[in-house]
C-alpha cells in the first residue's frame, strides 16, 4: 500500500506552521513576555530559538523523512529505522504517548474558543463588566460553578462539535484532510490576527479624561521594554526555552509523523526554517500586539501585570472579553479573536492525532478507517475525566507532565538518538540532502554538542525546581491531591498501552519484514 504524500509544497509548509502555531503563540507567549522581563525575555527566548528551536526542528524533520523512506511514520519505527536495538521502538513509544495525551486535554480547551466565539457573536456575555463576573460566566460554562450555564452540558456539546470536526480532517487524510485544512485555516488565522492588531494599534487612549496613562503604547512599552536586571534569573532562561518547545511543537514527535510524508529528495532545511520563520512572525509581531497591549488600555499597566500573573487562560477568556463589551462592533471583534484560536488550536490539534493514525496503518495494517475510530475511542474515554474533574487540577498535572516537562525529556532522547547512536555525520547528509539553501556548519557542532547539553541542563533545573514538588504534590489544594493521582494514573496506563502496542507490532511478522533494506537486511 502506498504511503501518502503531501499534495503540494505550500500545502506541507502551512501544514507544518499549522501545527507550530497554536494556541500559546496568542495567549502563552504574552504571558511569558510579560511575566519574564519584557523586552529582556527576548534574549533568551532568541538564544533558545537558535541553540534549541532551529536544530531540533532540523533533527525531526530529518527523523521524519528517514524514517518515512523505510515506512514509517511514527517514532517507534523511525527510532529503530536508526538505531537497531530493542529498546529504540520504546523510547520512540514515549513520541506516540505524548501526542496522544496532550491531544486529549488540548482540545478540550480549543472548544472553549469555539464556544466563546458564538457567545461573542450573541453577547451571550455582554453586559458582565468586571473580572470576578466573567470569571464566573468561564468557570460555569466550564462546569467549575454554577452561574450563567446551570450545567456543564454546553460545554460538553461544542467539545462534541470541536471532536466531530478534528476526526473529519483526520479521516480524509494528509492530502485530502489536513493539507486541506491548513490551507483555509492558516491564512484565515494570520487575516483575522491582521485585523485585531489595526483594530488595537488603532485604539489610543479609550478613555483619555479618566486614564490618560492608559493606553496601547504603554501596553507595547510594557512587553518590549527590557529589564535586563532578569536576564540572571534562570527562572527567565527556563521559561524562554520552554515557550520555544510549546510553540513549535517540539519533542512531541508530530513533526517527524508530517515530515516523513515528503520525499526523499525534498528540501527539509528550507522548510523547517520556513516553519520556524512563519512560527516566529506569528508570535512576536502578531501574538504580542494583541491581547497584553490592549488590556493595557482599558486596565492600565498594573491590572494589566495582575492579569498577566493569572496566567493565560485569565488573559484570553475573562480580559478579553470584558474589554469585546466596552468598543464599538465589540462582538464582531470578539468573535474574530476567538476564531483566530479555534483555527490555530485545530491546526495543531489534528496534527497531534496523525503519529497514531501512522502507527496504527504501517504497523498493524490497519485501515485508514479502523485507525482513525481506535484513536476516537483512546481520546473520547478519557477526556471525560479533564472535562468533569477540570476544577480538581486533573488538566494541570497533565498540562505538566506531558505538555511541559514530557517535551524536553523526549527531545533530549531523540537528539542523543540522531547525533550520537544514528551517527551526525549520516544525520547532517540527511538535513542537508536536497537543500535548496546552505545550512551553516556550525550547526553540525550545535546539534551534536550544544543542544543535548542545553536540554541536560533544562532538564535538570526542571526537576529541581518543578518536577520534585510537582510529584510530591507540594502547595495546592489538599481536596485535589486524588484527582491529581488519578490523572496521573490515565497517563500511565495510556504510555502502558503506547508500549504494549509497540511490542505487540513488532512480533508481527509483516512488520519485521518492513525493516529489511533494499542493500542489507536489518536486525530486528
Amino acid at each position: 500500500m502506498a504511503r501518502e504524500r503531501w499534495g503540494t509544497k505550500i500545502g506541507l509548509i502551512l501544514a507544518m506552521a499549522g501545527n507550530a502555531v497554536g494556541l500559546g503563540n496568542f495567549l502563552r507567549f504574552p504571558v511569558q513576555a510579560a511575566e519574564n522581563g519584557g523586552g529582556a525575555f527576548m534574549i533568551p527566548y532568541f538564544v533558545a530559538l537558535v541553540l534549541l528551536g532551529i536544530p531540533l526542528m532540523w533533527v525531526e524533520w530529518g527523523m521524519g523523512r528517514y524514517g518515512g523512506r523505510f515506512g514509517h511514520g511514527a517514532t517507534p519505527g523511525q527510532f529503530h529505522a536508526m538505531w537497531q536495538h530493542p529498546i529504540s521502538k520504546y523510547l520512540g513509544a514515549l513520541g506516540l504517548f505524548l501526542s496522544l495525551a496532550t491531544m486529549i486535554f488540548y482540545v478540550y480547551v480549543e472548544s472553549w474558543s469555539l464556544g466563546f466565539s458564538f457567545f461573542s457573536i450573541t453577547k451571550s456575555y455582554f453586559g458582565m463588566e468586571s473580572f470576578d463576573s466573567m470569571r464566573h460566566f468561564l468557570s460555569s460554562y466550564q462546569g467549575v460553578t454554577e452561574g450563567f450555564f446551570t450545567s456543564i452540558w454546553p460545554a460538553y456539546l461544542i467539545l462534541l462539535l470541536t471532536l466531530a470536526i478534528n476526526f473529519y480532517v483526520v479521516y480524509h487524510g494528509i492530502a485530502k484532510g489536513i493539507e486541506r485544512l491548513a490551507l483555509i485555516a492558516m491564512p484565515a488565522l494570520i487575516l483575522f490576527a491582521i485585523i485585531l492588531v489595526v483594530r488595537v494599534v488603532t485604539l489610543g487612549t479609550p478613555d483619555p479624561v479618566a486614564h490618560p496613562d492608559w493606553n496601547v503604547e504603554s501596553g507595547f512599552a510594557f512587553i518590549w521594554n527590557p529589564d535586563l536586571s532578569q536576564l540572571g534569573s534562570a527562572k527567565v532562561w527556563l521559561a524562554a526555552a520552554g515557550q520555544i518547545f510549546f510553540t513549535l511543537s517540539l519533542g512531541s514527535g508530530l513533526i517527524q509523523t508530517y515530515s516523513s510524508y515528503v520525499r526523499e529528495n525534498d528540501d527539509i532545511a528550507l522548510g523547517g526554517l520556513t516553519t520556524a520563520s512563519i512560527n516566529e512572525g506569528v508570535e512576536v509581531v502578531l501574538g504580542a500586539s494583541i491581547a497584553i497591549p490592549i488590556a493595557a488600555a482599558f486596565f492600565g499597566i498594573a491590572v494589566t501585570q495582575e492579569i498577566a500573573a493569572r496566567g493565560a487562560y485569565d488573559l484570553g477568556f475573562v480580559s478579553l472579553p470584558i474589554i469585546f463589551t466596552k468598543i464599538p462592533a465589540g462582538s464582531i471583534f470578539g468573535c474574530l479573536w476567538f476564531l483566530l484560536l479555534f483555527f490555530a488550536g485545530i491546526t495543531s490539534s489534528v496534527a497531534m492525532a496523525q503519529p497514531l493514525i501512522a502507527f496504527l496503518k504501517e504497523e498493524f495494517r490497519f485501515s485508514h478507517r479502523k485507525a482513525v475510530a481506535v484513536l476516537a475511542a483512546l481520546v473520547l474515554i478519557p477526556i471525560h475525566f479533564v472535562v468533569f474533574f477540570l476544577g480538581k487540577g486533573y488538566l494541570d498535572e497533565m498540562d505538566y507532565w506531558v505538555g511541559t516537562f514530557g517535551l524536553v525529556v523526549f527531545a533530549l532522547i531523540e537528539t542523543i538518538v540522531f547525533a550520537w547512536v544514528f551517527g551526525m555525520d549520516k544525520g547532517w547528509a540527511e538535513i542537508t540532502r536536497g537543500a535548496e539553501v546552505r545550512v551553516p556548519r556550525i550547526f553540525y557542532y550545535v546539534i551534536k554538542y550544544v543542544t543535548p547539553v542545553y536540554l541536560l541542563v533544562i532538564m535538570i533545573y526542571w526537576i529541581v525546581l518543578d518536577a520534585v514538588p510537582t510529584l510530591l504534590m507540594r502547595g495546592g489544594n489538599p481536596e485535589n491531591v486524588p484527582y491529581r493521582w488519578l490523572s496521573r494514573a490515565v497517563m500511565l496506563l495510556l504510555f502502558v498501552v503506547m508500549i504494549y502496542l509497540v511490542r505487540r507490532a513488532w512480533r508481527r511478522n509483516d512488520v519485521v519484514k518492513s525493516f529489511e533494506r533494499p542493500d542489507e537486511e536489518a536486525a530486528v
